[in-house]
This record gives C-alpha cells, structure tokens and sequence, in this order.
C-alpha cells in the first residue's frame, strides 16, 4: 500500500491555525523523515525537517509520535512550521500580502537522511491570513494611512488599533489574522508609506490621535473605547497614546519601551526627547552579530528622566507581555518600571506576562524564530534573543493571552485563559 500523507484541516488554513498531520500506509516501524518546505514573497526559501518512526500499524500521527531529530525533538505537532529556518542568512519570515498564502509543501522520505530517501508521499498546503468573510478596507482618511480589516457579519465589533516597529511601512497580517477573531482592526502606517513621512526626525501624536478618531467613529467599530496593540517601537507609541490621548480603553505592549526611543515625541504644546544612547555599549556576539540591549540609556535618573512617557495619566487597561530574553533593550525593566508608575498614581496594577528563553519578535503563533536579523535603523545584523522552541511556545500563548484581554475590556467577556509559561 502506498503512503498517504494526509492535513487536517485539508487544503488551506489560517496561519495561527493548528494544522494536524499524519502519515499512512507505512510499514511497521518504518524510519521515515518529513520535510517542510516554504518560498516568502521575496523568494527566500524557508525549511524544517524532522526524523520519525511510524507505529507497529505503520502509521504516524504528529500529535503522538515525538520527533527523534532534526529541525526539533519530542513531541512537537506544528514543529514544521516554528522551526523552519532560512536559506538566506539573516533572514526574518514577513508576510507582506495578506490576500495571498504562504504555501508549504510537506513530504515523507524514506529513512532518515533529509537529503538522500526516496520519496513516499507529498502535500502542498496554503495558509491564509484572511479567514472566510473577514474584509479588507483601505485607509486614506485625513491623513490617517492604514488598512482596516473587517469579520464577518454584520458588527460592530470591538477596535482595535495595530502598530508595528521601526522598520515602517504597512505590515498588515497581525490585524487580519486578529479580524477573523471578532475584532475591527486597523493596521497603522506611520512613516515611510504612501505620503507620510520618510523618517522619524519627529512624530506627532495628533497623527494618532486623528486615527483614535477615525476608529471610533467607524460604524462597525463597538464603542466607547478602543484599544491598542503594538509591537517594539509600536509598543512604546502606544504607551504614549495611552496616556495623551482619549478614547482607549485597552492597551497590548509587546516587549515595549516605557521611554521615548529614537525620536522626539510631541503633543499640541508638550514634547518627549529621545532617551539617551551610547554607542559604546553594543557588545558584538561570537558569530560577529551586534548585541545592542545596553544602547539605550537607564531613564531613572539626570536629563533621562524626561524622556519617560507619562503612563500615570493613563487610565487604560494594560497587558504587557514580554520575552525575558529580549536583546532589542531591556522590556521586562520597562514593563515593571510602567507598572510601579502607574500603581504609586493609584491607576489599575497592568497585568505582565514574562516568557523565559523568549527574545523581541513575539508574533502571531507558528512564525518561525527570528534569531538575528537586520535592524533598520542601525543597518546592521543584531541579535533579538530566546531560543527556537520556548519562543514558538510563548507565541501561542501570547495569541491567547491577548485576545482574552480585548475581549474583557473591550467587550466584557469576562473570560480568562491562564498563561502556560
């Protein structure tokens, strides 16, 4: 009988879809190894591999049969995605379009050489980062730039504001993974698309604050409040939106900075400068990569102290989440130095979930670890931190975690899901 390798769900999924695979047809205790292969929007090729022995009925199912080696060890059901790797050196997985899939192809080899068995069985899968019905609306409001994706039905739904970090551009497959989980979401672009600006000389909040606007008077966003979800530099924005701004009612900070980074900040007659940096601190790691966690200066103490965003005036609702091992700067000081400010104000004590052997890019769950790659605004290869499978590992919950939050604030569903880490 001839092997079958066989996906469920079959054909397409979405991307923080759990996807089971199986193989049958097998011999008894057959060694076999699987293959997973992905090409990104750039051509850059993607891959994970994985040695396997089938059961005595000569089957093999990834929910039960552990890995014996390879890309990954153990039991590791979606270990084909998270531990892909590139073929381009420094290379991070972006998906740019999210009207079209990534497609990856799975195949079962003979034995347990990656490169050298006979080809048993081969499936190609796409997975989607729209689900079915969730709509995608360009923004071109004022000067608001962005994309606003829309679940199905009739709504309103609770919004949501995405933001991302320094690169710039519109990266848009967050807010539509997150649409087809009941929420308007609006990608935000911010510098360096369409018409706005080039750089980061200076940003003006009231560019945010027109955008707060827009959501909130958008018939399909669910009032009164929004909320904010933002990554690195989009993390640190949203902290400062948070507290200069009305209107928003909850706040996700991913590995965030509670100081002013890069840039100076100003709203109507206030400004934030930049923290200070010194770049003597960036150590370079045994591969020659940078290390730049100690670029930034401590904001507690001198001229510093005037950089910190003033989240005491805030009355969100705050979920930091946060990877122990970042190496972009140091996220669980400015997490908890955001919590003490807030509860010696008397506000709501923020919740913090800390994720050890996690680095900086904490995505949608299945996104391969990004061990280094190029920073945009130091134009060189850095180090982000964590190890492969306890970051794929935080992803998943973070998703979890970060759904439950908006939904409780946002829509008062009172559920919670504990964290697993």
């Amino acid at each position: 009988m001839a092997a079958t390798l066989s996906l469920e769900p079959a054909g397409r999924s979405c991307w923080d879809e759990p996807l089971s695979i199986a193989v049958r047809g097998l011999a008894p205790e057959q060694p076999v190894t699987l293959r997973a292969v992905l090409r990104d929007e750039k051509g850059a090729l993607f891959r994970a591999h994985a040695r396997y022995r089938a059961d005595a009925a000569g089957e093999l199912d990834l929910a039960r049969a552990p890995a014996l080696g390879g890309s990954f060890a153990g039991l590791e059901p979606m270990g084909l995605l998270w531990a892909m790797e590139p073929d381009r050196p420094h290379w991070r997985l972006v998906k740019r379009d999210v009207q079209t899939p990534f497609v990856v192809e799975l195949e079962v080899l003979d034995g347990h050489e990656p490169d050298g068995g006979r080809l048993l069985a081969r499936a190609v899968h796409e997975r989607h980062f729209m689900a079915p019905g969730v709509r995608r609306v360009p923004v071109r409001e004022g000067r608001v730039r962005g994309t606003l994706f829309l679940p199905a039905g009739t709504g309103p739904f609770p919004g949501i504001i995405d933001l991302f970090g320094i690169g710039g551009g519109l990266l848009e497959y967050r807010a539509s993974l997150l649409a087809g989980k009941g929420f308007a979401v609006m990608a935000l672009a911010y510098y360096n698309y369409d018409d706005l600006p080039k750089d980061l000389d200076v940003i003006h909040l009231e560019y945010f604050e027109e955008a707060v606007t827009y959501l909130l008077s958008h018939p399909q966003a669910e009032g009164p409040g929004i909320g904010l979800l933002g990554i690195s530099k989009g993390a640190e924005l949203c902290l400062s939106m948070a507290s200069f701004l009305k209107g928003i009612t909850a706040a996700v900070i991913i590995n965030g900075s509670v100081a002013n980074v890069a840039t100076t900040l100003k709203y109507k007659d206030e400004s934030l400068p930049p923290v200070g940096t010194d770049i003597n601190r960036t150590k370079v790691t045994k591969d020659g990569f940078s290390d730049i966690m100690d670029f930034l200066n401590v904001p507690l103490e001198g001229a510093d102290q005037n950089c910190i965003i003033p989240v005491e005036r805030s009355d969100t609702a705050f979920l930091f989440l946060v990877g122990q091992d970042d190496h972009n700067w140091k996220s669980e000081f400015y997490a908890r130095e955001a919590s003490k400010r807030l509860q010696t104000h008397g506000k709501e004590k923020p919740q913090i979930i800390c994720y050890p052997e996690t680095g900086h890019y904490i995505e949608p769950p299945y996104f391969p670890w990004c061990k280094a790659s190029i920073h945009s605004y130091f134009n060189t290869v850095v180090i982000w931190g964590g190890k492969s499978r306890a970051h794929a590992m935080a992803q998943v919950d973070a998703w979890q975690q970060l759904q439950t939050f908006f939904h409780k604030h946002l829509s008062g569903d009172k559920r919670t899901i504990p964290a697993k880490l």
